[in-house]
């Protein structure tokens, strides 16, 4: 089981990713669009604002964690749980459609 204070700052950081979303999805659009190309002085500006956003927003500093303990490595994304977790759920036939492999 991970330490709650790690759970809760990942939290933290899921929360704040989701609020300064949709301002630094819209300030990258800018930056980059080949449309209406922005000057040299226009560009540094919304560098500026994106730099100016919290870091642990940025989506990148997101960790994905496993559902039931928090462990933080060897996660799968299909189920949302660590690689034991996981071997152990469908070891008890709690994961439908999911089989052991044998060979």
């Amino acid at each position: 089981m991970a330490k709650k204070s790690l759970i809760q700052r990942e939290k933290k950081r899921q929360k704040l990713e989701q609020k300064y979303h949709l301002i630094r999805r819209s300030s990258k659009k800018k930056i980059r669009s080949k449309v209406s190309p922005l000057s040299l002085s226009e560009k540094t500006k919304m560098r500026e604002k994106l730099q100016s956003l919290p870091r642990n927003s940025a989506p990148t500093r997101l960790n994905r964690r496993c559902f039931l303990t928090g462990r933080p490595r060897a996660n799968y994304r299909d189920f949302g749980l660590s690689g034991h977790i996981l071997r152990e759920m469908v070891y008890a036939c709690l994961l439908p459609g999911a089989t052991r492999s044998s060979w």
